[in-house]
């Protein structure tokens, strides 16, 4: 109904014009005398055939309608072919939309290789800053002195900061870099806590570890990843205490820390990216990339993750684990 009185409105000025031109072809039978039935008749005639060529124009209309609604759902490279023009003004639009895809297609093509240019040059940076990393790791693993321990420390920081520049770059091209086998949770969860051990022992941070004896189908470096992430957060903010990780039932990952809390305003937008929050104001290393990795890691691997945290008591991150069903490769 909205189309057929979109049509009407379009075309109100032809129909206004035939009923103006059968007025004025009355009024002159009138004036003159002349019986009304001898313009009346042929008025008649032509309103009807005014009809018919209005339902067959409105037929036109109408498909053509449809035609662009469907062409309204393709993107302007996938849109190739569009309805014929019927007059000279679609025409010149037709011409018009040809030129913005031209321009379209060639900004895509140089934003394309742009980016395919800085993904490049931040991977070979990523792998080339491990070789002074390996270097200066080898140097501190001959002293063994509160200052070299410090150093460590710092430098195992930096690693972690050039393993989130590599997940962020393969985040969108990853699809293929996942392996998913079945693997003991246990074994994941110890390599990543292993990292940590001596950050743990120099700011004297208690580790409740409990086994959940869990098997699963994953892939164990992205999950490691996660893990390392959340584990590095909960250690960033945690002053005293310690962190307790555990096997929530049927199949959730639970790393719950006593650190400093999350605002409850702040908690709706955690796994944003480049969010920061209350947190990044006390903390100027806040980058606001790692829970959105963890976030967008999670969704590949068919996990999801969760966050509750309460100010001053600490944080509990939730990872529930085979959310869809994965099958190994």
């Amino acid at each position: 109904m909205e189309l057929v009185l979109a049509y009407l409105r379009q075309r109100r000025g032809v129909i206004l014009a035939a009923a103006g031109f059968c007025a004025v072809f009355a009024l002159s039978f009138a004036l003159y005398h002349l019986p009304l039935a001898a313009v009346g008749y042929p008025a008649a005639l032509c309103a009807l055939l005014g009809l018919g060529l209005l339902a067959r124009d409105f037929a036109r209309v109408r498909a053509r309608h449809r035609q662009l609604c469907r062409a309204r759902r393709l993107t302007a490279a996938t849109l190739t072919r569009l309805p014929p023009a019927q007059s000279i003004e679609q025409a010149d639009y037709q011409q018009l939309i040809a030129v913005l895809q031209a321009e379209t297609a060639a900004l895509q093509t140089d934003m394309d290789a742009r980016y395919r240019d800085m993904i490049d040059y931040y991977t070979v940076w990523a792998h080339q800053i491990k070789t002074p990393i390996a270097a200066m790791r080898l140097t501190l693993q001959n002293e063994d002195s509160a200052l070299s321990r410090r150093l460590s420390g710092e430098l195992f920081r930096v690693e972690q900061y050039v393993q989130m520049v590599l997940a962020y770059l393969r985040l969108d091209s990853a699809g293929g870099d996942y392996v998913f086998r079945r693997h003991r949770l246990d074994d994941i969860v110890r390599q990543s806590v292993r990292r940590f051990s001596a950050e743990f022992i120099s700011r004297r941070l208690s580790l409740r570890y409990e086994p959940t004896e869990l098997m699963l189908i994953t892939d164990e470096k992205w999950l490691g990843f996660v893990i390392e992430q959340l584990l590095s957060n909960a250690l960033k903010y945690t002053r005293t205490g310690g962190i307790r990780i555990y096997l929530q039932q049927p199949k959730t990952l639970c790393i719950e820390d006593t650190g400093i809390g999350i605002a409850p305003e702040d908690l709706p937008r955690v796994f944003e990216r480049g969010y920061t929050g209350i947190n990044g104001r006390v903390d100027p290393r806040a980058s606001g990339l790692g829970l959105y990795l963890c976030r967008r890691i999670c969704k590949n691997l068919g996990a999801e993750i969760s966050l509750t945290s309460q100010l001053g008591k600490g944080t509990t991150v939730r990872i529930a684990l085979e959310q869809y069903p994965l099958r190994p490769e």
